[in-house]
């Protein structure tokens, strides 16, 4: 199981990361260019990030019956995450409706990331094969890399920002 160690060490890496950006994020104020930064920042690593973690991890675990509901409810996840930090990104950055939109998706975020090192981790290393873990690895590496160089922060105009 030392492969499934690496990989799931390696996606709670990125997620003490996010942790970091997030707090940083919250100590800014107004539209500056340190909060656009640091958004823009966690934004692009988030969204690779569960793009590769799909890809790797949660593609394997879906061929897996015994974790196919918690697979299916972080996959949700990602997707709402995905939807939350497009109409941040969307919501003007000085406004009080931003900070309210960002603290919503800190929590949820936090959420998602503790429930997934508390939970799914644990319980996918004991349905892992050791060619599951070693593709996992080499997978979510290559995706992510190639998720970083095409990210965006959102494609939506600010008038299509939720109230």
């Amino acid at each position: 199981m030392a492969e499934a160690e690496a990989i799931f060490n390696r996606l709670k890496q990125d997620h003490d990361q996010h942790r970091d950006l997030l707090t940083k994020i919250e100590d800014t104020s107004g539209d500056t260019e340190e909060r656009r930064t640091l958004f823009e920042k966690f934004t692009k690593d988030v969204k690779s990030h569960a793009a590769a973690e799909e890809q790797a991890v949660y593609s394997t675990m879906l061929r897996k019956p015994d974790t196919t509901d918690a697979t299916r409810h972080s996959v949700a996840e990602h997707q709402e995450l995905d939807e939350a930090l497009n109409d941040l990104a969307a919501t003007d950055m000085s406004s009080s409706a931003w900070l309210q939109k960002f603290k919503q998706v800190k929590h949820d975020y936090l959420h998602h990331i503790e429930e997934e090192e508390d939970d799914h981790f644990p319980e996918f290393e004991e349905k892992l094969t050791a060619e599951d873990e070693r593709q996992m690895a080499e997978i979510f590496e290559k995706r992510k890399n190639a998720e970083l160089e095409n990210a965006e922060v959102t494609p939506e105009a600010a008038s299509d920002a939720k109230e």
